[in-house]
Order: structure tokens, then C-alpha cells, then sequence
């Protein structure tokens, strides 16, 4: 318990102390962003609170899930309802877990099926990524609905070199173990990234063992990503994306206790695919691109009977397609101006059906969802300026028309200047959002729930002002921002007497605000130390509540260490602050979950020219916590396993 607290006390006072004398200079390449202006910007002049997650912090960290390395941004939560495979929320400044939209490679991959149209990153392995950008704050103005909160963008390796082959094998804690087989390779006309894994393991019980659970729920995934570029012309490309994801998971069918439930399976297959061109024309001055995207997603429960639940048999099963086609112009008028001028399609499909089955017929249900769509078109624009290398300012106008509830118009605002003297940036944005009824709100007719066609749209307003600083040729980088958000015609359901369901209804209001601090200190060429806390206020301003899962204050520590030009050690180390969940035993109540600090511990080396070593062990100090109220969650657990590229 002492290691514990004294850990993240000393790596801060190294923060604290880290004016030694430095190493031989060397220099820090600045990162492109995309997702931030939907155009590759250096990420000094994007004013956007953003923070990217490159490929050698994936593979320093050693994660398994996207997941795990999303824990350590600021201003995000994740939440996981028991072990690996499990549903996983993720909360953005306070927002709903369904008010962010999530991009692999440009497709928008939040479940049309799904009651509030979330992404589930319970499957989403880090195959072949090259880079996760997080933009915060509102996001429709580019991306139309679901971005209240903001926008994740996963995006995949671009091969390049001479051919490259790499095998990889895991194994450790809980009968874990997976397999990679990667390929990647590309010359001046094409370029090809190929990455196929298998993932599985027996895992830990979902529902709590402090609860007398002991059945272990089971995952096991298969995920197959691929990358295909081609370049015909000097002023041509195209690319061609491709995620397969099918995934086989052990459910219990309660939190706390009693929860154990052999026979509950859950089986989702996906598909995320995309093709985009781009065309250069006027001397580089007017670039276009056009892209088509599909998103499919087939998920399937399956509840059998055994001693414990005699009574619980049912099978649910939901398909759902998401149909985009995008095409975006950017002029480059000067060097200091481009304007962006874009429209899109997209429609959205989904059917759905469930079965309940009792000893006695009578109780049987079978409540089917037909397939239901609603198409959605949008035009937006964006002008962004550079004055004096040191101001930029973006403009950002879009209207969404959606065949239910008509037009809805967003507009971002994003400033920033430097001051190159000091080395001191100052930025800050503002914006509207919003988010459409999903198809299940719309549409759904079910025994218990009944949809609504006059739902309006959920919206949300919000800005933030922050503050950059570096010194010591860019060794030291600090930086602060405040936020504010306020979500309106927030969706929820009240039960309705006069058609004995619930029903839907906009009667939800709330706002978030809060701090997000982050530090980063290179003493040496080979140590990297960085830090970061999030102070997150919300509330539900019909209740006055704090809003459930968001912690007030969350911090993430990490040291990063080279040695031997061979190996690597990354020590991470996150807390997560009291916050209020849902009370298990008494109905509408809350429970305050207490707070937690996870400890995990990364080693890798370069054993020989074609063979890497790693292993990792995750929670070091087998801290006992709660992400939900009654799940689960692992306690210490190491894994070994090694790579060789040819």
C-alpha cells in the first residue's frame, strides 16, 4: 500500500524538479492532426484542444484493447462493465457515453442498431494503427451528428519500404493469449498494410466476485485490417480501407450478486470499409476528395436456461448499415488561407428482433423491428487564415437536413496566436452540436418501449480557453484549458400510463465543466515524463446531481524509458476520483464508487536484429476496484511474448 502512494508521488516530484541539465539537443518533430480542421494541420497551429496517441506510444504501452491507452487522455473516462470483451463506455468532458463520434480511417463506426447509436470499444483491438487523434469539445460543424462531445479518429499504417513481414505471439493471466501476423511494404505507385490477429482469453467474471460470482465470462476476437493506396498520376490517388472485426463473448446476466450466468453469449461481426480518391488540380491550388464508406454491423444474443435461471431464455438479434459518400474541396487561395467547402450523404438502416421464452406460453414475446432508415444530407464550409505565421482562425458553418426532423445549422469558432518571444500560445473555441433521435428512439414498438417520431434533435453548446507553454528548446511543454458545456432536449424515457411502455422524450438538461492540465519533460534523449489531471464538474440540472460515471478528478502519470539503444520501460500510472453509479439494491438511488489508482508496468527489448521481447504486467499493485457498480474487474495479471520481423 506504501509503493502505491509513494509512486505517483515521486514521478510528480520529478515533474517537479526537472530543471537539470539537459542532454544534447535533439529535435522534436511537430505532429499533422486531421480531424481537428479536416485538413493535415501541424498540431502548434490547431487551436482545438486535441491529443494524439502515436504508434510508438501504442507500442511502448503494450495494450491489448484501444482502450487502454484511451485511459490516459485528458478530459476522457472509460468504463468497462467487467473484463476484456465487455461493454465499454467512454465519457468525453462530462458528455453522454453516446455523445462521441467515433472514425476508423474516416468511417463512422457508431452502431445504427444501438438504442443510442454508441460505439462499443469493447472489440476494437490496436491493429495496425498508426495514430488515435482526440478532438474535444463540440465537433457537428465537420462531422454532423453524434460529435456533442467530440470525435475520435483511428487511423491506420500507410506502408512504405521494401516489403515487411512481422509474427507475434502473447500469452499470460486468465488463459490469455493471441496471435499477429503483419505485413506492409509500398513503393511510389502503391503502397499496402495488412494486420491479422486473434485474440482470447477465459477472463474474469463480469458480474463481481466480491459477490460470490465465479463463472468466468470468455472472449475471444478476430480482427483482420487492411490498408491498399494507389497512385496512378502525380496528382491522383487512391486508398482503400478495410476492418473486419468478429467477436465471441461470455455475458452475465447481472450485476452484484447472483450475476453468474454460464449460458449468456454475446456474437457481434463488423464490417468498416471505405475508398476514397483525391485530385490535385490548378497547380495544387484546388484539391478534392471523394470517398464512399460502408458500416455493418451484425450482433447477436443468446440466453439459455440452466439451475440458477430456469426461466431465462431469449434470443436478440440486430443488423444495421451505415451508407456514406462524402466529397470535400479545399482551395488554397494563398498560403495563408484555405477555404473548405464539402457535402455528404448518409443513410442509416437497422431491423432488429427479440424472442422471450417461458414455461408458460403465455408470457412468450416476440417483439421484431423491422428494418427502418432515415437518410441525412449536409453541406459545410470552413475558411481558415494564418496571419504573421503566429494567428490562426477557423470559421466553420454546416446544415444537416434529416428526413425526420428537418434542418439543423452549427457553427465553430477556433483562435489561436503565439508569442514567439516567450513561446507562449494562448487558443480557444466555440461551437454548437448536436445529435439526431437515433432509428430504436424513432422507430422502436416494442412490449415495453414505444418510439417517437417528433423527437427533436439533442444539442449542445460549448467552448474552452487554454493556455501553452514551452521552454528549454521545447524539452518542457505545459499547458491548461477551461471548459464549459451545455447539453438541452437531452433524450431519456418516462413511463407512459396510457400506452403501459416507456416512451421517449427531449426532458433532459445538463452541463459539464472543468480543468485539464497536462505536463511533459524530456530531461534526457531517452527519458520522456509526462503528466496530466482532469478536474470535471458536471451536473443534471433537473436534479442537481452530479451525472453518473464522471469522477471529478482524474490523473495520469507516465515515465518512458529507452536504454541500451535495445530495449524500452514505460511505467504508467492513472487515478480515477470518487463518482456517483447506479445503487443495485435500492431502485433510484445512487451508490458512490470509490477511488482507485492502477498501476501498469511495460518492458520490451530487441533481443537480437529480428527478434523483440516484451511483457507487461498490468495492475502491479492488484488494486481492488469497481469502473461499474457490481462488475468486475481484473486484479494483477502478466503477459510475455515476442516478434519476429523479417
Amino acid at each position: 500500500m506504501l509503493l502505491k502512494k509513494v509512486l505517483p508521488l515521486a514521478l510528480a516530484g520529478v515533474l517537479l524538479h526537472a530543471g537539470q541539465p539537459f542532454a544534447a539537443e535533439t529535435t522534436t518533430l511537430d505532429p499533422v492532426v486531421v480531424t481537428a480542421t479536416r485538413l493535415e494541420t501541424p498540431l502548434s497551429q490547431v487551436a482545438s484542444s486535441v491529443t494524439v496517441i502515436s504508434r510508438q506510444d501504442i507500442e511502448n504501452q503494450q495494450p491489448s484493447h484501444v482502450i487502454d491507452v484511451l485511459r490516459s487522455v485528458p478530459g476522457l473516462d472509460v468504463v468497462r462493465q467487467g473484463g476484456s470483451g465487455q461493454q465499454t463506455s467512454i465519457f468525453l468532458r462530462g458528455a453522454n457515453s453516446t455523445h462521441t463520434l467515433v472514425l476508423v480511417d474516416g468511417v463512422e463506426v457508431n452502431d445504427p442498431s444501438n438504442p443510442g447509436r454508441s460505439f462499443d470499444f469493447a472489440n476494437l483491438a490496436v491493429d495496425n494503427i498508426e495514430r488515435i487523434e482526440i478532438v474535444r469539445g463540440p465537433g457537428s460543424t465537420l462531422y454532423g451528428s453524434d460529435a456533442l462531445g467530440g470525435v475520435i479518429n483511428i487511423i491506420t499504417r500507410k506502408g512504405s519500404g521494401k516489403p515487411k513481414v512481422a509474427i507475434s505471439a502473447e500469452g499470460g493471466s486468465f488463459d490469455t493469449h493471441q496471435e499477429r501476423l503483419s505485413l506492409s511494404g509500398g513503393n511510389d505507385l502503391i503502397n499496402y498494410s495488412l494486420t491479422a490477429s486473434y485474440f482470447d482469453t477465459k477472463g474474469i467474471s463480469a458480474a463481481a466476485k466480491k459477490y460470490g460470482n465465479t463463472e468466468r465470462d470468455g472472449f475471444d476476437r478476430t480482427t483482420v485490417s487492411t490498408r491498399f493506396g494507389l497512385t496512378p498520376l502525380g496528382n491522383v490517388d487512391v486508398d482503400f480501407f478495410l476492418r473486419y472485426i468478429k467477436s465471441n463473448t461470455d455475458l452475465d446476466t447481472f450485476a452484484g450478486p447472483g450475476g453468474d450466468d454460464p449460458n449468456n453469449t454475446f456474437h457481434s461481426e463488423s464490417i468498416y470499409a471505405r475508398i476514397q480518391g483525391r485530385l490535385m488540380l490548378l497547380n495544387d491550388l484546388w484539391e478534392q476528395r471523394l470517398g464512399l464508406s460502408l458500416t455493418d454491423y451484425a450482433r447477436k444474443n443468446i440466453d439459455r436456461t440452466d439451475p440458477d435461471h430456469p426461466f431465462d431464455s431469449s434470443r436478440t438479434t440486430y443488423d444495421s448499415r451505415l451508407y456514406k459518400m462524402d466529397w470535400q474541396h479545399n482551395l488554397y487561395f494563398t498560403s495563408a488561407n484555405v477555404f473548405t467547402l464539402g457535402g455528404e450523404y448518409k443513410k442509416e438502416e437497422a431491423k432488429g428482433k427479440s424472442q422471450f421464452f417461458y414455461e408458460d406460453p403465455l408470457w412468450n414475446t416476440d417483439d421484431s423491428f423491422s428494418k427502418k432508415s432515415v437518410e441525412t444530407f449536409s453541406a459545410f464550409l470552413q475558411d481558415q487564415v494564418i496571419l504573421w505565421d503566429d494567428f490562426i482562425t477557423t470559421f466553420g458553418l454546416r446544415v444537416d437536413d434529416h428526413q425526420t426532423f428537418g434542418a439543423r445549422l452549427t457553427y465553430r469558432i477556433t483562435s489561436s496566436y503565439l508569442f514567439r518571444p516567450t513561446g507562449t500560445r494562448i487558443k480557444g473555441t466555440f461551437g454548437t452540436a448536436f445529435k439526431a433521435p437515433t432509428l430504436a428512439q424513432l422507430f422502436e414498438n416494442s412490449t415495453w418501449v414505444l418510439g417517437n417520431p417528433n423527437l427533436a434533435p439533442e444539442k449542445s453548446r460549448g467552448w474552452d480557453i487554454g493556455l501553452e507553454q514551452k521552454f528549454w528548446d521545447d524539452r518542457i511543454s505545459l499547458s491548461a484549458t477551461y471548459f464549459e458545456n451545455r447539453f438541452e432536449d437531452l433524450i431519456n424515457t418516462f413511463f407512459s400510463f396510457s400506452s403501459f411502455k416507456y416512451e421517449y422524450e427531449n426532458i433532459d438538461k445538463a452541463e459539464s465543466k472543468g480543468v485539464e492540465l497536462t505536463a511533459s519533460v524530456r530531461p534526457m534523449d531517452n527519458l520522456t515524463l509526462s503528466a496530466s489531471y482532469t478536474y470535471t464538474d458536471t451536473e443534471n440540472r433537473a436534479t442537481g446531481n452530479q451525472l453518473l460515471r464522471r469522477p471529478r478528478h482524474k490523473y495520469n502519470l507516465n515515465a518512458d524509458y529507452r536504454f541500451l539503444d535495445r530495449g524500452n520501460v514505460n511505467l504508467d500510472i492513472f487515478y480515477v476520483g470518487k463518482r456517483d453509479d447506479i445503487d443495485l439494491l435500492i431502485w433510484d438511488q445512487t451508490k458512490t464508487l470509490g477511488a482507485y489508482t492502477v498501476v501498469n508496468l511495460a518492458i520490451a527489448y530487441d533481443l537480437a536484429k529480428h527478434l523483440r521481447i516484451h511483457g507487461r504486467v498490468e495492475n502491479l499493485f492488484d488494486e481492488d476496484y469497481e469502473e461499474v457498480n457490481g462488475f468486475g474487474t481484473p486484479g494483477i495479471a502478466g503477459y510475455v511474448g515476442a516478434t519476429l520481423s523479417f
